[in-house]
Order: C-alpha cells, then sequence, then structure tokens
C-alpha cells in the first residue's frame, strides 16, 4: 500500500518497565552512537561528545569520558556527571568543554534528552561559512528553518557565558553551528540527537559538492516544510538510526557491557 505523508508509520522506541531498565538501555544507546561516530569518522583526536540525560534524576547527564576513543566506547565506561560538574558514577576524566556547552543546553532545554557534537569533517568546514544550509535534499529539508548559526567563536568552550550564549541561541532548534568550530546537534533520544549530527554532516558535504560544479536549486519554501514535517520528526530521526544501531551490536556486542 501506498502511504501518503499524513500516514506514514515508523516503529515506536521500547517502553520500560523501571528507571533501572531504561537507564541501562540510554546508556548502551550513548555506546553504540559514539561507536557509530567513529565508523563515520568523527573522531578527531579526543575532541566530541554526545550526553544522554538520566531518566530518573533529570539535573544530570551521562557522557563520554575524555580521551577513551569512540572505536572502545561501552556503555560501563560513561561517566555520570551533575550540572555542577562533578562526577557521581563511573571512573573516567570529564572533558571541561563538553560539560559547559552540554550542561547548559540540557539545563536550557527540558526536551532534549541527548546531544551531540564532534569535529567531524564538513560540519566543521561549513561552521566556517557563516550561513545557513540550503533545503538541497530530503536531508537538508530536515534542517530547514530549524538550525541556527552561533556567531561568536567558542574555541575550547569553557567559560560559562560562552555556553549559555550557545544555549540561548540554540533555542527551540534542532542543530546550530558554532562558527570555526563544528555543530551541536539534540534531541528527545540518544538516537534522535545523532541521527541530526549524521544527516548534518551529510547535507553539508551535499551542499559543498552542489556548490563545487555549480549553482544549485533548493527546494521551494513550502516543499522543504512539507518533507521536514514529515521525515523531520523526532520518531523519524530515531527510527532512521536504528539500521546503525543493529549494525554496531551485531558485530561489536561489547559495546553493550
Amino acid at each position: 500500500m501506498t502511504q501518503t505523508p499524513s500516514t506514514m508509520v515508523f516503529a515506536e522506541p521500547r517502553a520500560f518497565g523501571s528507571v533501572e531498565e531504561e537507564r541501562l538501555d540510554r546508556k548502551q544507546r550513548l555506546a553504540v552512537a559514539l561507536r557509530v561516530f567513529a565508523r563515520f569518522g568523527f573522531d578527531m583526536g579526543v575532541a566530541g561528545h554526545i550526553t544522554a540525560r538520566d531518566p530518573e534524576y533529570p539535573d544530570r547527564f551521562w557522557v563520554n569520558p575524555f580521551g577513551l576513543h569512540f572505536g572502545a566506547m561501552r556503555a560501563s565506561d560513561l561517566i555520570l556527571v551533575d550540572h555542577d560538574g562533578r562526577v557521581v558514577e563511573g571512573d573516567g576524566i570529564l572533558n571541561t568543554a563538553a560539560f559547559r556547552i552540554h550542561s547548559e543546553v540540557h539545563a536550557a532545554r527540558p526536551d532534549v534528552v541527548a546531544a551531540a557534537h564532534a569535529h567531524s569533517v564538513y560540519g566543521s568546514a561549513w561552521s566556517a561559512m557563516n550561513r545557513p544550509l540550503q533545503p538541497l535534499t530530503n536531508e537538508g529539508c530536515m534542517f530547514f528553518e530549524d538550525h541556527v548559526i552561533h556567531n561568536d567563536h567558542t574555541g575550547v568552550t569553557l567559560e560559562d557565558l560562552k555556553a549559555k550564549a550557545i544555549a540561548q541561541d540554540l533555542g527551540p532548534h534542532r542543530a546550530a553551528v558554532l562558527r570555526n568550530h563544528g555543530v551541536v546537534t539534540v534531541g528527545q533520544s540518544v538516537d534522535e540527537a545523532a541521527w541530526w549530527f549524521i544527516a548534518f554532516e551529510h547535507s553539508a558535504r551535499v551542499q559543498f559538492l552542489a556548490e563545487s560544479a555549480g549553482a544549485p536549486q533548493p527546494a521551494e519554501p513550502e516543499d522543504a516544510r512539507t518533507v521536514r514535517d514529515t521525515m523531520g520528526t523526532p520518531r523519524a530521526a530515531w527510527f532512521s538510526f536504528q539500521p546503525l544501531y543493529q549494525e554496531i551490536v551485531r558485530n561489536q556486542p561489547d559495546v553493550l557491557d
């Protein structure tokens, strides 16, 4: 049966019987997302971080420890930190820049479960352009009128005021381009935040390629909004990440440890 956009159906995230079960699943998905980032080459040195809000303590979030390669991450390697920067569970070093940015984003956006940032090639290159993405493809349409440019060069974000400014500029949107730095994406699940980051990287690469070949023609605003509102929903993003999740778990089962 051919489905119209209004009847398109996606699978749903599972329901949990306890907060402990949900916490374990969230940690495992965070570890998987980090390995996915490694697979895509979003693993420049020690830069980059993904956070996931704890399901029981909303003022705490899980994050990858500083200096452990994304491709080696396991759920048990993650550390839990509070909004004061204290490690309350797990072993490892806290990336101070990760704490500053993510703590402000999580505090400003109660709807955000996860936030992702890495120094990927095309996202980093796009951050030097000082302009928004165009809706050149379906993936690009997902960010139409739903990403912002943060114009202050953040460098290594160690100051509270710089981190607060990022969260303020992000506002209700799914992505922020940090000038000369890279991209931050957020979502109502780890899967969603990770997928938006992957989709933004893909869209930036496509736009660079299209502009190098000529003068690309973006989708009409009405068409871009239709794609965004159909394929750019939190559930659609979660669903789009599932094949990557399945591949990592199947081929690297230690990620769940």
